[in-house]
Order: structure tokens, then sequence, then C-alpha cells
């Protein structure tokens, strides 16, 4: 889903510095802006429309990055755009390209595992780690600190897990639609749900890999009476990645929007349709 960048992940807002979950200044570095007390600005704040919605829920989806590990063991961007990039080609023969290589058989949960200590392996990683931190898991606290412990180093998780704890706060959910539990109003189904579009590996050395993920999402509330339906939006996660433990894991995130294409001209379908959609067609695990 949300996949803004505000809470670790903030999307460049096309140089709207009013915007507050742009990045900051063209560094990809973010501002943390974790969801107000009784009487901040929250509580203020009108009705949010549904874009507002998509950026709020990208916010928190991605929201790794800016609390305290968005720096922790980085690089300039000068490193992360390093001599071994390589470059896709539009024929889907570049570094997106299928391999033949099956995906992935290990299990950490409901998260695959077990990836090759390889550049493949690193994409397909980085790619099922966007999919499991766009979904709705990560609105249960108990599923979120699974998610997080199976897609991260063990030295980030337990920091990272408190200031999750606190950034999906009642008032947040209420905010974003849900009940203070995380579930949704009765009739309704909620909707957080990342899809990778392609993977490129930016930096790669030894036991650490820098791989960029564009993704699509939707996020939203599906069903009669919806009041904030399911809406796409378009960004790109850069995940530095750590070999720990045989396998993949995530030190830091950060997300930027876009590239965005052009809306298409195919009509919107009905909120029954959608919530169909999104109960009768699961998520993929991703390999390449």
């Amino acid at each position: 889903m949300s996949q803004g960048d505000d809470h670790g992940y903030g999307g460049d807002s096309g140089g709207r510095s009013d915007d507050p979950y742009s990045t900051l200044g063209g560094t990809r570095q973010t501002r943390t802006r974790l969801p107000d007390g009784d009487g901040g600005d929250h509580g203020r704040r009108p009705a949010r429309t549904s874009r507002s919605l998509v950026m709020m829920v990208g916010v928190v989806v991605l929201l790794i990055a800016a609390i305290a590990f968005a720096n922790r063991g980085g690089g300039s961007n000068d490193e992360a755009s390093g001599g071994n990039a390589k470059k896709p080609d539009a024929t889907g023969t570049g570094p997106t390209a299928a391999t033949g290589t099956k995906p992935v058989q290990g299990k950490n949960g409901t998260i695959p595992s077990g990836f090759a200590h390889d550049e493949q392996g690193a994409q397909s990683a980085a790619a099922n780690y966007a999919v499991a931190l766009g979904s709705v898991g990560m609105f249960d606290s108990a599923t979120r600190h699974d998610i997080i412990q199976a897609t991260h180093d063990p030295s980030v998780v337990a920091d990272l897990q408190a200031d999750l704890d606190g950034a999906y706060s009642p008032a947040f959910l209420t905010n974003v639609g849900l009940n203070d539990d995380g579930s949704a109003p009765s009739g309704l189904t909620f909707v957080s749900r990342t899809v990778p579009v392609g993977t490129k590996v930016v930096a790669q050395s030894g036991d650490r890999a820098t791989v960029e993920v564009w993704c699509t999402g939707l996020v939203g509330l599906a069903g009669q009476g919806s009041t904030k339906p399911v809406t796409e939006t378009w960004f790109t996660i850069s995940e530095k990645l750590k070999w720990v433990g045989d396998d993949w894991k995530i030190e830091s995130s950060t997300q930027t929007e876009g590239p965005t294409p052009v809306n298409g001209d195919n009509r919107a379908s009905t909120a029954d349709d959608i919530a169909g959609a999104v109960e009768g067609y699961g998520g993929f695990t991703y390999a390449r």
C-alpha cells in the first residue's frame, strides 16, 4: 500500500515544501512526525480526503527509515549509486527479468525466507519485505511485531517496534478510518497492499546490498458507505540489506514518491467489487 515517508518512508511530493510528509532537501532523509496526543494537531485536523489517507498510510507502512535507523551505517547517495549498479532495459531482459530460479521454499512466519546470498536473492528479499511492510498486518500490534522481527536485522528490532507501537496509536488508527484495535468497521474491508513492479541493486559489497523496489499500492476502506475509498499510489522503496543468520535482513529503509504513470481510462469498480477482489485474490512470493 503506501506503500509518503513521514514516518520513515516520506514521499517526494514534487517539491511542495509545505507538505509535512515530503523529503527534506533532496537528501532522502525524512522528518519524523509521530501522531500527537490529545490536543495535538490530529485532534484539530478535519477529516482527511482519500489522497490524504494514501499519504498517511504510506507514511506508517514505511516508518522504518526516519526512526533512528535511516542513517545507521548508511553511506552517501553517491555510494548508493555506485558503479556496480545495473540498468534495466525496456524489453524486460534487465535486472528484473525472470531467471528461472524457483521461489524460496522457507518461511519465517508467513514471510518467505532463505534467500540466496547474491544479487538475485537480495532483490527477491527486498521485494518480499516491501509486500510484508505494506500489508494490513502492520495495523495489528501482534502481527506487526512478527513482520518486523522477520524482516529486520535483530539489532534494530526492539527500538523500531517501540516506535511503531507509538505511531500506530488508537488516535492514528481512528484517523485512518479503523477501530482502535486496527480492525475495520463492520461491513467494510480495509485494504493495504503493496505490489512490486521492479527491483534494482544499486550497491552491493559482500554481506551488504542496497536494493530499490518500484511499487504500486492500494489503500483504503472497501464496502458500501465507505468515506475513504480504495485508491492507488506509486512509490520507490530503497532497502539497505545486511546478511544476518544466513538470510538478508533490513538495516534501514527510505521511500520516495513515484515514478507515477499517467492514469488510464479504466472505469472505477464498485466498492463491493474491490472488497471481493481483495478477499479473493491472494498475494505472491516474489523471486527472480
